[in-house]
């Protein structure tokens, strides 16, 4: 399990950083707090490292303080995920509105590349406070192909089928989670769709997975032939379904503009980092109001 994974990682990071503290601490005289300052700081300075580096390669020319705004509040929302989310997932379950509360559609989020349920922390729980039955699923393994987690889409929407009673639900994917749900809606069709809203989804591919070797990392390369295909797949009642949002400001999903299917409406929201897609209030908000406006079909 990725949660697994993240945990040994941090804990490695700290043994590190205490033993460089310690080091230090033994070569300068310093207080032995210096042991502790430097476990904490190691694993805060490598999200850090991987933030600006992911940054500057995905800035745009002419970008403004906008993309400042982005890169502090997506180191804040990295730092949370890294450390304290991904690190600390458990077993899942459908959560159910309070008891009296009218019940909206049911919701299964599905998470992106490297996460895990946990990054729909904030989104899980103003879904579940709006009055809708919230289901959260973890995509195993980590690297598999994409299609191989159709399946795992397919149980948890008849799942959550069976626990509400409804006949049908909205997916919301985050980054790969989004080409997942379509990859689900290739295998198992749209019968039981109400809506499908897609953020900082690599639709076009990212230019950022050219380097990639894993195997659903090269079907989200810039312009694959597995997205293409996809792309093909689709008709216009499956897209009349679909909701995209974006940020122009996207650090792992770029070119950010690209991200887009035709027929598709589009929403952007500028300023914001990838990860941050997951928790913006303002993002929250528009998915809510996705999920209250009805499907048109095409």
């Amino acid at each position: 399990m990725l949660s697994r994974l993240m945990r040994r990682l941090l804990l490695g990071q700290i043994v590190i950083g205490a033993l460089l503290g310690g080091l230090l601490a033994w070569q300068t005289g310093a207080t032995r707090w210096l042991v502790v300052l430097m476990a904490l700081a190691l694993p805060l300075l490598g999200v850090l490292l991987v933030v600006i580096t992911i940054a500057l390669n995905s800035r745009v020319p002419g970008a403004n303080s906008r993309w400042l705004r982005s890169l502090l509040f997506e180191y804040a929302a990295m730092v949370r995920a890294s450390l304290w989310q991904l690190p600390w997932a458990r077993t899942t379950q459908v959560a159910m509105p309070a008891p009296g509360a009218t019940m909206g559609t049911p919701v299964l989020l599905v998470h992106g590349y490297l996460c895990n349920h946990r990054v729909w922390d904030a989104m899980a729980r103003q879904l579940n406070n709006a009055g809708h039955p919230v289901m959260q699923i973890d995509l195993e393994p980590v690297f598999a192909p994409i299609d191989s987690y159709a399946p795992q889409v397919e149980q948890a929407v008849s799942e959550l089928c069976s626990q509400t009673g409804a006949a049908k639900v909205a997916l919301i994917g985050h980054s790969m989670g989004g080409v997942v749900i379509r990859a689900w809606m290739r295998a198992f069709g749209t019968a039981r769709v109400y809506r499908v809203i897609t953020l900082g989804t690599p639709h076009a591919g990212t230019q950022v997975a050219r380097r990639t070797r894993t195997p659903n990392g090269q079907q989200m390369v810039w312009r694959s032939a597995w997205l293409q295909e996809l792309e093909k797949s689709e008709s216009p009642q499956t897209r009349a379904l679909m909701r995209i949002a974006l940020t122009p400001q996207d650090h792992i999903v770029y070119p950010q503009r690209e991200q887009v299917l035709p027929g598709v409406p589009v929403t952007v929201f500028d300023g914001l980092g990838h990860l941050e897609l997951c928790g913006n209030r303002a993002v929250i908000a528009w998915v809510l109001q996705q999920l209250d406006d009805p499907v048109v079909p095409a």
